[in-house]
């Protein structure tokens, strides 16, 4: 592990315990991984002003990939977007809202746009698009849309995918959680945004550390050697994983940061 130079993580389910919570021993291990000049990437499907939330100690000495690889910032800096043109965004605007019991939600740098949707499906919402604005149709939107959020209460895979499989490989269909589906530009996804950050700091595969534990983390867990499942993964996961490692409510990702920094010490 002592050629590692960058490690990239995913959020939820991952380094974010089942409360969605980022654990005080994480930010432990995180003072050494800066110590050690380890660059450190936190990967997420959740938008921007989510993550920084989350990880607000640490933010000016990270760098963050939103939206499943569409967005790209350090220190606030944007180094990538993905952002859908107006004639993409008319056509997918009528096929996800036509998928019964499906709620869609237009992601933007700054908020999301939701459509209009019950108070207790907003509170749902709102852990992960805390800037949201309630629309009921497409002119209301008035920013670039990253990506398209789909959620379904029960399961996504089996309620939701089945009627956008189709528009891959035009665009990247993935089923990001066990609620969600994101549909973005076709190189929109955490591996574009891994490879974008290794070339700009001459960083390789070998020297890339990685962490996923959903279908949103294929590329990303892909363009690193050092890739691990968390134990709580889907199955695709595991399959392409080189190593695993605990649940997200185990320590999974912590503890194989303190056998990185461990063994660079």
């Amino acid at each position: 592990m002592t050629q590692v130079k960058m490690v990239i993580t995913d959020m939820d389910g991952t380094l974010l315990n089942s409360n969605h919570e980022v654990s005080r021993r994480f930010f432990d291990v995180f003072k050494e991984l800066k110590k050690q000049n380890i660059l450190f990437v936190a990967a997420s499907g959740r938008p921007y002003y989510s993550i920084t939330t989350k990880l607000a100690a640490i933010v000016e000495d990270i760098i963050i990939v939103a939206e499943n690889g569409g967005l790209v910032l350090e220190q606030d800096t944007l180094l990538l977007s993905n952002a859908m043109d107006n004639e993409t965004l008319t056509k997918l605007f009528t096929i996800v809202n036509s998928i019964e019991n499906t709620f869609p939600m237009f992601c933007t740098k700054h908020q999301a746009y939701i459509k209009r949707a019950s108070s207790d499906m907003i509170q749902v919402f709102s852990e992960y698009y805390s800037n949201y604005t309630i629309i009921d149709s497409i002119e209301e939107i008035k920013d670039p849309v990253i990506k398209i959020a789909l959620y379904h209460a029960t399961n996504s895979e089996a309620n939701i995918y089945p009627f956008v499989k189709h528009l891959s490989p035009e665009y990247n269909v993935v089923v990001s959680g066990n609620h969600w589906v994101d549909i973005s530009e076709a190189e929109s996804n955490k591996g574009h945004a891994l490879r974008f950050l290794q070339q700009k700091h001459n960083i390789s595969p070998a020297e890339t550390m990685a962490f996923g534990d959903y279908n949103n983390d294929f590329e990303m867990l892909q363009g690193a050697s050092y890739s691990y499942a968390m134990e709580n993964a889907h199955e695709n996961i595991k399959a392409i994983a080189n190593y695993q490692t605990t649940n997200n409510d185990d320590f999974g990702v912590e503890r194989i940061l303190e056998q990185l920094v461990s063994e660079g010490s």
